[in-house]
């Protein structure tokens, strides 16, 4: 591969950053009271555009609350549904540990699809995310990947060409859209690979 310039390495965070399973929670809300796990999962499924809305910033967290709570029927309040649906969040160490080396070189972003709960109640006390210089958060931004309008986000954050950007994202769609709007992508698949596909760009 021809030597680049990059200034700029944005991270997606959901499974490359922060493994996350949804099945944490549907065991949670099964052991609350049979079968709202299993209806919560449907009413997902066949919903999910409300879940697309809400990370897009289409429509508020109450409107988001008022429509996924008619699954409880009232048998749980917005508190402890939110504590369950954004507790499912583990830390990638090996991947959160090349952050402070890579902070030493280049500006560091952080790209997401998410939305408000999962960010107040799931993610947002993880020590890792201080070596971020902005997190590009889709809800805020009113865009999600690959929607070109929040990878061009990230490019009036970092004040810097596109393709000084490298993007690194779990979703092979995610990685090829960066790739179609000048940057470089990654599809992340481990970390062994990541550091390989890092090495041979000679970013580590």
């Amino acid at each position: 591969m021809p030597d680049k310039k990059y200034s700029v390495i944005v991270f997606d965070l959901g499974m490359v950053l922060v493994p996350f399973d949804y099945n944490i929670a549907l065991e949670r809300l099964e052991k609350i009271e049979r079968g709202f796990g299993v209806n919560y999962l449907n009413h997902y499924k066949t919903n999910y555009e409300t879940h697309r809305r809400f990370e897009r910033g289409d429509i508020s967290e109450e409107e988001f609350l008022k429509e996924t709570m008619i699954v409880f029927d009232g048998r749980i309040d917005k508190e402890t549904f939110k504590k369950i649906y954004s507790e499912i969040f583990t830390v990638n160490d090996d991947v959160a540990a090349l952050l402070p080396e890579l902070n030493k070189n280049y500006k560091l972003m952080l790209l997401s699809n998410t939305n408000s709960i999962h960010k107040e109640y799931g993610w947002k006390n993880f020590m890792f995310l201080k070596y971020f210089d902005k997190l590009v958060l889709s809800y805020e931004v009113r865009a999600v990947k690959p929607e070109e309008k929040i990878y061009r986000a990230v490019e009036k954050a970092s004040n810097r060409p596109p393709y000084e950007h490298i993007f690194i994202d779990d979703v092979k769609e995610y990685a090829e859209a960066a790739i179609n709007y000048g940057w470089d992508g990654i599809q992340f698949s481990g970390y062994e690979k990541l550091v390989g596909d890092l090495k041979s760009r000679k970013i580590l």
